[in-house]
């Protein structure tokens, strides 16, 4: 069954007439032809589809596109508009947070949409007291990046570029 949904994505207001079985990441990869988000594995295993909603980060592989109708869809190529670096990609270039660069797009989403709950006191398993905002360890940041898969190990430069971002 069809259905038409609005997606607004990265700015730009899309009208999409699609199956309602189509997810996020095939509505923006093969009907918009928006390319950070990834496939990697398709079950929301590896973080690579990872794109931001509302401000929120999600796994578009596991999202229907009609569930996000009239929402606000960020990939790691909106967080810069303007053509200046968001901060956590400046960081992630600084500090080798990327090898191959197949998972760089939903790491960055993700460690945005992680800064942001650190930002809103929301703890993590990692987080000592729920009840205080949370340190921003290595620990913290790991536990909080932990469905973000990277083939290439390149960790150490995501943690360290996400420590860099958070200032």
């Amino acid at each position: 069954m069809d259905a038409e949904i609005t997606l607004r994505v990265d700015g730009a207001t899309h009208q999409l007439t699609l199956d309602s079985r189509t997810t996020l990441l095939d509505a923006l990869r093969e009907r918009l032809g928006v390319t950070s988000p990834k496939k990697g594995c398709d079950h929301g295993q590896c973080g690579a589809c990872t794109v931001l909603v509302g401000g929120r980060r999600i796994l578009s592989c596991l999202s229907l596109a009609v569930a996000q109708n009239g929402n606000e869809v960020t990939t790691a190529a909106g967080l810069a508009p303007d053509g200046e670096l968001h901060p956590v990609q400046r960081a992630f270039l600084e500090h080798d947070g990327f090898q191959c660069g197949y998972c760089t797009p939903g790491q960055i989403c993700s460690a945005v949409g992680a800064l942001d709950e650190v930002k809103q006191g929301w703890p993590s398993h990692a987080t000592p007291a729920v009840s205080e905002r949370p340190p921003l360890t290595r620990a913290e940041i790991a536990e909080r990046m932990s469905g973000n898969l990277c083939r290439c190990a390149a960790y150490d430069g995501i943690v360290s570029a996400i420590e860099e971002a958070a200032g």
